[in-house]
């Protein structure tokens, strides 16, 4: 019995001591083998996370583009229980079936490496999933960043948007370390400098169990490596004035564009196009059914006017013909020809705006009345070959070089051009009659407008137009300058002296006056792009001051007929508020009232009848398409 007792009190302690091994033993591997055993079991889990993009930064120092928090859901789909997906998108608030197709996606990317489903979760939302977190496994809910906007203005076509990388985009990126879960620049700064701007992606390395439950950081956060913010871009625009004209502009209730470059420089002061849409669309969460109006509006909101537009410049254009022409000496300023209102030309008759008869007409009478007669005939003395050579010395035909995706050539059309389109000897003179007073096969944009109006402002110096100045090295906080290409003109200064003098002269008693700013000299010109499908097209380019050029603009806006009467008003507005008001303290109504005296002008001008266009010419002896206009 004593035996019995003896042995059964053995194995109870036997027993007993197994016990406290194991659970000392289990202890041991939990607290002081923690890291050594999810290392081994392969639960460590790498989650990247995105830097920060840089900022945009105006030229007064002003944050014109930052960015904001961002909740986002990931999952890593072979850790995602299957019974667990209703219950998500419950919490989600969205169809299982929607759920379902994009977690399909992420696991054919990679089964095991972390994807994002949504994104910009709301904080209830957040809040449902964060306190049944410990249900989800395979799911992790991160703080990103997205976009914000400036409150003062859009800067639609001048930003750009952000769109997630697509499977064809991966083929080339992953290299540079894009995945399926990035946002990459697709339009404007956004995409031009999307290497600058994108930074450089931070890692963290945490410990699963094998349910896919986290249990901690690995390595105590010590192995994580942090991101990268991107590069700072400093803009050369002026916030203020960009804000003034995206409000004037769209105060026409009409599609268009302003340019508005600093001449010293090139630096594009304010760039907009009309219309135009809220970013905030696409930010974040893609809001569906207002991206849907804006890919399919007949306005097309995603055509930036500014860059991408090329219309016949109309009679802005008559100073490349009469700089030709005086450098070439086919001309003096005193010559004079005798208007009548219309020239007989190959058996056609070519006409004056409205047929009006100008009398006897010299150069500069020629440029501050719109004459077309005068530029009929000297398009004709100066040839297509020199016409064309002055054109692209002020970069009529190229691309600028703009930091923005997209910019047109425009066209300017040479002996090469017609022997292509017409048949070589199928083309007459009769053709280049036209493009005298910028009308034709001619096309210039608004960018390259402003440009050259700079370009005369400066007396003969190109610049390349840009937007970014420079940018500031996150890294090292040092601030990096870009170079920007210039050259000079051969033409001498004694010519844009006249020149400059007779578009003073447009706006003191020409076609111009209403870009009158008080206590400010304006030289400006008036033009018509001619369209044959509705009313005309306005332009208006302009500088000011003349002595001492601080701004140059080139307005556009469409189907309003004479550029004078709504796209010179715009230049005016625009010019009062940098030279004379920007500096003073700030009056918020003095900005509603230019744009309330744009709107009220052009609701007058929109009041009125139009007018009936003469019928087309047929005689074969220049392109049809279009009708001599004026200003």
């Amino acid at each position: 019995m004593d035996d019995l007792r003896r042995g059964t009190k053995l194995t109870t302690l036997l027993i007993a001591a197994a016990f406290l091994f194991l659970a000392g033993r289990l202890a041991w591997l939990q607290l002081a083998e923690n890291d050594s055993i999810g290392s081994r079991s392969g639960s460590i889990r790498r989650i990247w996370e995105q830097a920060p993009r840089g900022h945009f930064i105006d030229r007064n120092g002003a944050t014109v583009l930052e960015n904001r928090a961002l909740y986002t859901l990931k999952i890593i789909p072979s850790a995602l229980r299957p019974s667990s997906i209703p219950y998500l998108a419950y919490l989600l608030e969205i169809p299982a079936d929607e759920l379902n197709e994009k977690i399909a996606e992420a696991k054919d990317y990679s089964p095991f490496a972390v994807s994002t489903i949504y994104r910009d979760l709301n904080e209830l939302v957040v809040a449902r999933i964060s306190e049944n977190i410990w249900r989800l496994p395979g799911v992790i809910i991160e703080i990103e960043d997205k976009r914000k906007y400036s409150d003062l203005f859009r800067g639609t076509h001048m930003f750009g948007y952000l769109r997630g990388v697509s499977k064809e985009q991966l083929d080339s990126l992953a290299e540079k370390g894009y995945t399926p879960d990035d946002k990459i620049g697709f339009t404007g700064l956004e995409r031009f400098f999307e290497d600058d701007l994108r930074g450089e992606k931070g890692a963290r390395y945490e410990l699963v169990n094998p349910l896919g439950m986290l249990v901690g950081r690995y390595n105590g956060g010590k192995s994580d490596l942090p991101s990268v913010k991107g590069n700072d871009l400093y803009l050369t625009i002026d916030a203020g004035l960009q804000q003034l004209a995206e409000n004037l502009l769209r105060a026409t209730g009409k599609s268009g564009a302003v340019v508005a470059i600093d001449p010293s420089d090139g630096g594009v002061l304010a760039l907009c196009s009309e219309p135009d849409f809220d970013l905030d669309i696409l930010n974040g969460k893609t809001r569906k059914n207002e991206w849907a109006e804006i890919a399919l509006s007949p306005e097309k909101p995603l055509f930036n006017r500014a860059v991408q537009a090329a219309y016949p410049p109309g009679s802005t254009y008559k100073m490349v013909l009469a700089i030709a022409g005086l450098e070439e000496g086919v001309i003096k300023p005193n010559d004079t020809i005798y208007c009548t209102g219309g020239w007989n030309y190959g058996g056609r008759i070519f006409h004056c705006h409205g047929g009006q008869a100008h009398g006897t007409v010299n150069l500069r009478k020629a440029i501050i009345e719109s004459c077309n007669i005068y530029f009929y005939q000297l398009m004709l003395r100066v040839g297509l070959a020199k016409w064309d050579e002055y054109g692209k010395m002020f970069g009529f035909g190229e691309r600028g070089g703009i930091d923005l995706p997209g910019e047109r050539r425009g066209l300017l059309p040479t002996t090469d051009y017609y022997n292509k389109r017409y048949g070589e000897g199928r083309w007459t003179r009769g053709y280049l009659v036209s493009l005298g007073i910028g009308q034709g096969e001619l096309g210039a944009t608004p960018l390259q407008l402003a440009n050259y109006a700079a370009t005369i402002a400066n007396d003969g110096t190109w610049h390349e137009p840009h937007l970014v100045r420079g940018y500031r090295d996150t890294r090292t906080g040092i601030y990096v300058p870009l170079q920007h290409a210039s050259r000079g003109l051969p033409v001498s200064k004694q010519t844009f002296s006249f020149i400059k003098e007779a578009m003073q002269g447009v706006v003191l008693q020409g076609t111009g006056t209403l870009a009158q700013v008080p206590g400010v000299t304006v030289a400006g010109k008036t033009g018509t792009a001619q369209n044959p499908h509705g009313k005309d097209h306005a332009w208006f380019i302009c500088f000011a001051p003349v002595e001492n050029p601080k701004i140059a603009i080139a307005v556009l806006v469409e189907n309003a007929g004479f550029g004078g009467s709504i796209s010179a008003p715009i230049a005016r507005e625009l010019i009062n508020y940098y030279i004379n008001e920007k500096n003073q303290p700030r009056d918020a109504t003095s900005a509603v009232k230019a744009i309330a005296k744009v709107k009220a002008l052009n609701d007058s001008l929109n009041s009125k009848k139009p007018v009936t266009k003469a019928p087309t010419d047929s005689t074969g002896t220049a392109p049809q398409n279009l009708q001599e206009g004026g200003d």
